[in-house]
């Protein structure tokens, strides 16, 4: 009976940015990865994931060798940095990640997926810097519900909730979860797949190695790597956000600022329009024991949260020993 093949798709956040391990990033596909099965050197686990990774990236680079592996799980968590760049578009986040789940879901693998919160709140923007990104991460967010919905994913609702908000959860830099976030991650899609029947391993614990990050820690982080980090989104994002914030101010001046929101669900359900009809994968069963079901049983929903609204590193494999 061969291993069950876990592939993980996407950005920092599945890469394992915040959870450091051995001297490298661990996170929370790779907690999640050692809990799948009762016995963990029967899953086999390759992490795709890309710090800065667009949807255009997971699409050309990332889904081509994740495919090659013939996975029985897939997880695509991304999109996050499509709506920090001045050239976002939800027509083409949404055709792009309706082609890899697509591509995914046609060869039998159980997909998941993931929502998220904005990043506007996460850093504590100002209102007119922060709406402007929180209305394009629920048009992504949007996008993924849909297209969740339509291949049978195993969707975990992470854009808003109490967890969320625990600062314990998050590390320095206030992007990206620290240890503990992995580890909730890492947990509640682990309820999720065994409510499913897809994971008969001990549950991930949620209890941390390291401690959060002190205040210290994340002034040091923001005095150093952080003004890196803004230097660099600066030259793509910061021009076109300050437009976006005096529309803001105007629309808000006006009391029209509804016409935004608006014009953003509108977006999302144009975009979702001009998709091609769903492509469903054959229903059967893998050699290793993981049933891949049928692309229209959506598997969804932790208690306690809420919904609101590439590769161009090497791949890790690795045969999980526990």
């Amino acid at each position: 009976m061969r291993p069950v093949r876990f592939v993980a798709l996407g950005d920092s956040l599945t890469e394992g940015v915040g959870d450091p391990a051995g001297g490298a990033w661990r996170g929370w596909a790779a907690l999640l990865a050692a809990a799948l099965t009762e016995d963990p050197g029967r899953t086999e686990f390759t992490n795709l994931a890309v710090s800065g990774a667009l949807t255009r990236d997971v699409r050309e680079y990332q889904t081509p060798a994740g495919l090659a592996l013939n996975p029985d799980l897939a997880s695509v968590v991304v999109g996050v940095n499509d709506t920090l760049r001045r050239t976002f578009d939800i027509g083409a986040v949404a055709a792009r990640l309706d082609q890899v789940y697509a591509a995914f879901s046609g060869q039998g693998a159980t997909l998941l997926t993931a929502c998220l919160p904005d990043p506007g709140a996460m850093l504590g923007l100002p209102g007119t810097l922060a709406r402007p990104l929180a209305r394009r991460q629920r048009a992504v967010n949007t996008v993924v519900h849909a297209l969740s919905d339509r291949y049978g994913a195993v969707h975990l609702h992470a854009s808003q909730g109490a967890w969320l908000a625990d600062r314990a959860l998050w590390s320095a830099d206030r992007l990206h979860p620290g240890e503990r976030g992995h580890r909730q991650f890492a947990a509640r899609f682990h309820a999720l797949l065994a409510a499913a029947g897809l994971a008969a391993g001990t549950p991930p614990s949620t209890e941390p190695d390291l401690p959060s990050p002190t205040r210290a820690a994340s002034l040091w982080w923001l005095a150093t790597a952080g003004t890196g980090w803004v230097a660099r989104r600066s030259t793509d994002l910061l021009p076109q956000l300050l437009l976006l914030a005096a529309d803001e101010a105007r629309h808000r001046a006006r009391g029209t600022g509804d016409r935004l929101d608006l014009r953003a669900s509108a977006a999302a359900a144009r975009a979702l329009a001009a998709l091609p009809a769903a492509r469903r994968s054959e229903d059967g069963r893998s050699g290793s024991g993981v049933q891949r079901r049928p692309a229209a049983t959506k598997r969804t929903g932790v208690p306690g949260t809420a919904c609101a609204a590439a590769g161009r590193s090497a791949a890790r494999t690795t045969a999980i020993t526990g």
